[in-house]
């Protein structure tokens, strides 16, 4: 049964209230006047670039039909690929998410158009439309939920990669949801997966999970060097970065979860073993990026090992690192503070230095991702309170402490939280009426988002 207005309905009725004829609106639009013809008495279906040309036409906005052209199309009628493919192109360009997604769950019924669809996503993740890539990627998903292809695994990443936030309770669900899939993955691909989970546990602070996923991602590396004897060209590769990359990194990971645990000497190990591993013989241009990259964090994770045991004096030759690698900063100064807070210690002069740049750096930080740097930030900000709080300098305290509270409730990260309450507990008849004010303002968000229940922060477990 058709709808009560239909396009071609809508369009005969348009140049008949213009007082247009046939062949001047298909002068205006475009369309040739014999296909227009066809068009409106229902004996030609309409292609996109006609709909699109006959908008245009009736000075109607883009898209401005696609709704109605969906459920006439794909809907109410088999669906054809031919027409389907630049529908869901044209959707995705112009963000109609709402026609892709009533579209594909009638065409889940349907399986024969899976692979065409999972290309079609593949193409859109290239083009950087993420979120009409991962509606298909789940479609695709759903068709071959009770096979173990390839496939299905690759959508299953696809989408824990897309599903990552700043929501950090959604970003623990989609790491747990995913994980079952990462060895049904071509091996290669399994490298970028097994690192993206592991980038995705270290900003949730699961330090246990990011070692064991580091040694996993250590082990599957050896194993595909033992027989990849030959480098393997950027073009031809499956993996993001050369293999020796992977390696390193999954060293660096594994002194990152040792540092966190407050293991420094081990840390300090694991940071000499990725050193080793990241200087390779004869690298090219790309290799040359990483080893650099390696060769920064070597320098700046030493001189933090050997301040959190206590040396200080490398502290001069820290700030001398940070003033030259600018993007450094805001990492590094959360390790000057923590340090500071675990030892007493005055870094006025270097906070004075340094701070003022960090909103700004947290934008330009590169080497993280957007969940690990959130992540740094809320922890900055933390530690800079404490540091505050410790000097008896209660208004910048609890001013840094009332900014992390914000930024943790938007990340809905527990521990943070938690922290930022129960320190504002201790030092609350320091607080002047505006920093009361702010903080039952925030209070007040969490409780309605509990009305609603959001359930933003308290446990997934």
């Amino acid at each position: 049964m058709e709808p009560a207005t239909t396009i071609r309905s809508t369009i005969e009725d348009y140049i008949r209230k213009q007082g247009y004829t046939l062949q001047y609106f298909a002068d205006i639009s475009g369309v040739n006047a014999g296909t227009l013809s066809a068009i409106i008495k229902g004996t030609r279906p309409i292609a996109m670039a006609q709909l699109d040309l006959i908008t245009q036409g009736m000075n109607l906005e883009e898209g401005y039909f696609y709704e109605t052209y969906g459920a006439e199309c794909f809907v109410e009628s088999a669906p054809h690929w031919r027409r389907l493919e630049p529908f869901l192109q044209r959707c995705a360009e112009l963000d109609k998410l709402d026609c892709i997604q009533r579209v594909i769950q009638q065409v889940t019924d349907d399986r024969s158009y899976i692979s065409e669809l999972f290309e079609m996503a593949e193409g859109m993740l290239e083009r950087g439309q993420q979120q009409a890539a991962r509606m298909l990627y789940e479609c695709v998903a759903e068709c071959e939920k009770y096979q173990h292809s390839e496939r299905l695994a690759l959508c299953q990443y696809r989408i824990f990669t897309l599903s990552l936030g700043q929501n950090q309770h959604d970003n623990l669900r989609a790491a747990v949801h995913f994980e079952p899939y990462i060895n049904r993955l071509d091996e290669e691909r399994q490298l970028d997966a097994i690192k993206d989970l592991a980038n995705t546990y270290l900003a949730l602070r699961y330090w246990d999970k990011v070692f064991d996923l580091a040694e996993e991602l250590d082990q599957k590396t050896k194993i595909l060097q033992s027989y990849t004897k030959k480098k393997i060209e950027k073009s031809d590769r499956l993996t993001s970065y050369p293999l020796f990359v992977y390696r390193a990194y999954s060293n660096l990971l594994k002194s990152s979860a040792c540092e966190r645990q407050g293991r420094y000497e081990e840390a300090l190990i694991y940071t000499e073993i990725y050193a080793k591993l990241a200087n390779i013989s004869e690298p090219d241009e790309e290799d040359q990026i990483y080893i650099d990259k390696f060769a920064g964090w070597t320098e700046a994770n030493t001189y933090l090992y050997k301040l959190m045991m206590g040396d200080h004096s490398i502290l001069p030759a820290y700030v001398e690192f940070i003033e030259r690698n600018e993007k450094e900063i805001l990492p590094a100064m959360i390790n000057i503070l923590e340090t500071a807070n675990k030892f007493d210690k005055n870094i006025d002069e270097i906070l004075c230095k340094f701070s003022d740049r960090i909103s700004l750096e947290i934008t330009h930080l590169s080497g993280y991702t957007e969940q690990v740097k959130l992540d740094m930030y809320t922890t900055f900000l933390l530690e800079r309170s404490i540091y505050h709080l410790n000097r008896c300098e209660y208004p910048e305290g609890l001013k840094q402490l009332m900014h992390c509270l914000e930024e943790s409730v938007k990340l809905k990260n527990q521990t943070d939280i938690i922290h930022c309450i129960s320190l504002y507990e201790k030092y609350r008849t320091m607080s002047t009426n505006e920093i009361e004010h702010q903080y039952k303002l925030i209070m007040m968000g969490v409780q309605k988002s509990y009305e609603k229940k959001e359930n933003p922060v308290f446990n997934l477990a």
